[in-house]
């Protein structure tokens, strides 16, 4: 078993943590920008039940990037494959997450992936239900589920900060709209995509979620299959192809797990069959990667020989 002991992992943190001075909390989002830098948190959570931990690992993260490999299992259960990606693509990209470019590039069919922001929007989208609040809530049901928590909810001064400054995601809400891409009010979907952002979880959660990607959609503690065996399986596959950002092909090359991170400094790993992982980092590369995070999953990966490759 990697990491039998808390003290183990304290020290590996301890190891990664000076790292997180090179990098930067998104303040580009403000109330993102109130995270202390310093910050540096892991969970591990095995089959079995055990789970490992070490810094605060009660921090409260919102999920921010992560919950688009969720909500992605969300409308690929409700709408089926094909639907899905007849209206959103699967290739990597090497452009930011937030980039436009390649919509203009390529004259606009469908974004790129499901894991770029413009992939991400069409995803939430897809969403059913009758009102924003409907919506929310199916995807927070979902969640809590995943995470046998039903402590997750949505942070309502995240979402509020992320939907005042959301002008790029509008810009490519807009974008969308103008080639039938999407067919929604802008703010609307605006409103939930911010929500969806700013749904929140500490540490021990996350890596509960990621378990259950590790599991091949079965949540070990209770035994169900919550999500179809195929629908683990794309949604592992865009972690290691585009998880993270436009770092994901030097991260399978050094570290090797399927892993979604995102702006709050969260990372969710999922190592197949074996764990899942939950971190908190806020202070950022210049990719958007928690710093301190991906350190921490380089020494795990090496120690551990956790690369599925």
């Amino acid at each position: 078993m990697l990491c039998e002991s808390n003290e183990e992992l304290i020290a590996l943190v301890e190891e990664a943590r000076p790292f997180t001075k090179l990098g930067k909390v998104a303040d580009y989002i403000p109330a993102l920008g109130k995270a202390n830098a310093n910050d540096l948190s892991i969970a591990i959570h095995y089959p079995n039940g055990d789970c490992v931990a070490a810094g605060d690992v009660d921090r409260k993260i919102t999920l921010q990037s992560i919950s688009k490999v969720i909500s992605l299992a969300l409308v690929l259960m409700d709408r089926g494959c094909d639907y899905v990606f007849e209206r959103v693509g699967m290739e990597p990209t090497g452009d930011p997450f937030n980039s436009i470019a390649k919509l203009e590039s390529r004259g606009v069919t469908k974004p790129l992936n499901p894991m770029i922001n413009a992939g991400a929007l069409v995803v939430t989208h897809m969403i059913p239900g009758n009102s924003i609040e409907e919506r929310v809530q199916r995807l927070v049901a979902f969640i809590q589920e995943l995470a046998d928590s039903e402590k997750v909810a949505f942070n309502e001064e995240v979402a509020h900060s992320e939907f005042e400054t959301a002008h790029l995601n509008r810009a490519l809400c807009y974008f969308l709209k103008q080639h039938g891409v999407i067919n929604e009010d802008v703010d609307q979907l605006i409103d939930l995509y911010s929500k969806q952002c700013a749904i929140e979880m500490d540490c021990r959660d996350l890596a509960d979620i990621g378990l259950v990607f590790a599991m091949d959609g079965v949540h070990p503690r209770t035994g169900k299959q919550i999500i179809p065996f195929d629908v683990a399986r794309i949604c592992k596959t865009f972690m290691v192809t585009c998880g993270m950002y436009n770092a994901s092909g030097e991260f399978a090359i050094k570290i090797g797990i399927p892993a979604k991170s995102g702006v709050s400094g969260g990372i969710m790993g999922s190592v197949p069959g074996k764990v899942g992982i939950g971190i908190f980092g806020p202070a950022l590369d210049e990719k958007g990667n928690s710093i301190g995070g991906i350190k921490l999953l380089e020494l795990l990966a090496k120690k551990y020989s956790l690369s599925m490759f």
